[in-house]
């Protein structure tokens, strides 16, 4: 919908991919830590084998590695995150750059963003809309949004650092009324910010 307005996006769990493809620093960190085990056999990391070994099992409860694999990807993302975020202004200084992250507070990175919109839903919905989409029955997609939501912040915590709140809770038009009102605002901060930067530009 941000797109639709006009604004760039970029997404952490793409980067983090990418991050990952043979060859490159980090894939060859996450081999390391988490052994052969989590990759296929054409020497890519599966995915779901890497989730259940860096969140533990959600049937046998096995404890969650989570944090040590966040210390090797983290870092990595942050730094593409920056880097695409500064190709974008040099190209349109006036432009909205958004990153879409789940853990932008959890890696320490809030502070490289200027503004923070924290996207919220109950929790039935998340179970609900992950199941749909993954294809899952019920009871397996509660307790992995359970074991995800656990490596997370709660919402709470989340909406007392957020500059905006967007309630994804409602009907589509409900949500999307609130991110067109968002993207007018942050649309006209950069238009501001990018004028007071150079008062001599006729535009």
């Amino acid at each position: 919908m941000f797109v639709a307005c006009g604004a760039h996006l970029i997404q952490a769990d793409h980067i983090a991919h990418e991050l990952m493809q043979p060859g490159q620093p980090v894939y060859n960190e996450v081999v390391r830590v988490f052994g052969a085990g989590i990759l296929n056999p054409d020497g890519t990391v599966n995915r779901p084998k890497l989730a259940e070994a860096a969140f533990g099992h959600p049937e046998s409860g096995g404890s969650s590695r989570i944090a040590e694999l966040n210390r090797i990807v983290h870092p990595a993302v942050v730094r593409r995150q920056d880097e695409w975020m500064d190709e974008v202004g040099a190209r349109d200084a006036r432009a909205v750059a958004i990153v879409e992250a789940a853990l932008i507070i959890e890696a320490g990175a809030a502070d490289h963003f200027d503004r923070l919109i924290v996207v919220t839903s109950s929790e039935e919905q998340r179970v609900e809309r992950f199941a749909r989409r993954l294809k899952l029955e019920a009871e397996r997609a509660r307790r992995e949004v359970e074991r995800r939501m656990a490596a997370q912040l709660p919402d709470s915590v989340k909406a007392r650092k957020a500059h905006y709140i967007i309630d994804n809770s409602g009907s589509l038009d409900a949500t999307q009324a609130q991110v067109e009102r968002v993207y007018r605002l942050l649309k006209a901060e950069a238009e501001g910010r990018e004028a007071a930067q150079n008062p001599l530009n006729p535009e």
